[in-house]
């Protein structure tokens, strides 16, 4: 027996000639386009074992100039650069960023509540225009349907990191142990990470590998500026650093899994979240000046044991790892569930 081609392009199956077979939601996940949301979706929609769809805005004129709470029809935000917001809806929407908070609720509208619509992140609406909110500690909504996660959700998993790590490692065999994962961000609306302070961390990761013999395997983000980057590579060049040009793939998931250790600036919540997932010990450099809502955020990390702070040696303690991912996860599969659907990537 044949199903309908719409069953099969939302990837559903449902009752047939008396059978109950598994019924796999269809999902998309939406954000302005930025990479560092974009992983915060796909994380999420990764550990459901979802496949989804994947929906940026990269919104045009008006729009992009406009509050997202005053967006006219905001299903024809996308802009030339955009995807399409067109039905069929899908039966699950991730969604991450302040303008992708409009759209989503739209597309929820749309489907008559049909799709159950889940937001990453602050909307700065009420949390009940949403079916699930997944926000950081330091964030204020809370609610029946908010689950609240330490830092961020991500991509992260021990599996990849192994896979990731076996693959990187015969090029890197040369290098001392132990092997220092070194995680840079940079400078922000909020904040510039200045000259002064680059010098200050090259100067401490160089004593730091004369002192203890270790190996350093460091990646910049575009955030950190060709400048503060040259920084990096003119006072490490004589040491056993690998400092990844940007050529290729990253290799940021391979640093992770081969090292003894981290250090990571602490302007990402992203990549301070990551660290955390791995167990290891993580050293959080501080290259600027911070917000409170980011201070609160490093504080709780120090508070209990999870992160210290990087003053030029390298530290051991254990702590659990972070696992906001899987429980965010299991809350959206265990409504997912009561709605009929089966998930089972959930852990």
């Amino acid at each position: 027996m044949l199903f309908p081609a719409s069953v099969y392009s939302q990837c559903r199956i449902r009752f047939v000639m008396g059978f109950c077979l598994m019924t796999v939601p269809s999902a998309w996940v939406l954000t302005e386009g930025h990479i560092g949301m974009e992983n915060q979706v796909l994380g999420l929609a990764e550990a459901l074992g979802l496949d989804p769809t994947i929906k940026r805005l990269w919104p045009r004129a008006p729009w992009r100039f406009l509050p997202p709470r005053l967006w006219p029809v905001p299903l024809h935000a996308p802009g030339p650069k955009g995807d399409p917001l067109a039905p069929p809806w899908p039966d699950l929407l991730i969604s991450c960023g302040k303008r992708a908070t409009a759209p989503a609720l739209a597309i929820r509208r749309a489907s008559g509540g049909r799709t159950f619509a889940v937001h990453i992140s602050d909307p700065r609406v009420p949390p009940a225009k949403f079916d699930l909110l997944v926000v950081a500690a330091h964030d204020p909504p809370r609610g029946s349907n908010v689950v609240v996660v330490r830092g961020t959700v991500h991509r992260v998993t021990a599996a990849k990191l192994e896979a990731e790590a076996r693959q990187l490692e015969p090029r890197l065999k040369d290098l001392p142990r132990p092997l220092v994962a070194v995680l840079i961000g940079g400078s922000n609306r909020k904040h510039k990470v200045r000259g002064e302070a680059m010098e200050q961390l090259a100067d401490q990761l160089a004593a730091l590998c004369r002192g203890t013999g270790a190996g350093l395997l460091i990646t910049a983000s575009r955030r950190t500026g060709a400048s503060n980057e040259a920084i990096l590579r003119g006072r490490l060049a004589e040491l056993p650093a690998v400092i990844w040009d940007g050529a290729g793939d990253n290799p940021y998931y391979g640093y992770l899994g081969l090292a003894d250790a981290i250090v990571v600036s602490a302007d990402s919540v992203s990549m301070v979240s990551e660290a955390c997932s791995t167990g290891k010990p993580v050293h959080v450099v501080r290259l600027a000046t911070m917000s409170r809502r980011l201070e609160a955020f490093h504080a709780g990390l120090e508070r209990d044991g999870l992160t210290r702070s990087f003053s030029g040696a390298l530290q051991e303690w254990r702590y659990n790892p972070l696992h906001d991912t899987g429980r965010a996860a299991a809350e959206v599969a265990a409504r997912m569930t009561a709605r009929g659907f089966t998930i089972s990537g959930v852990e």
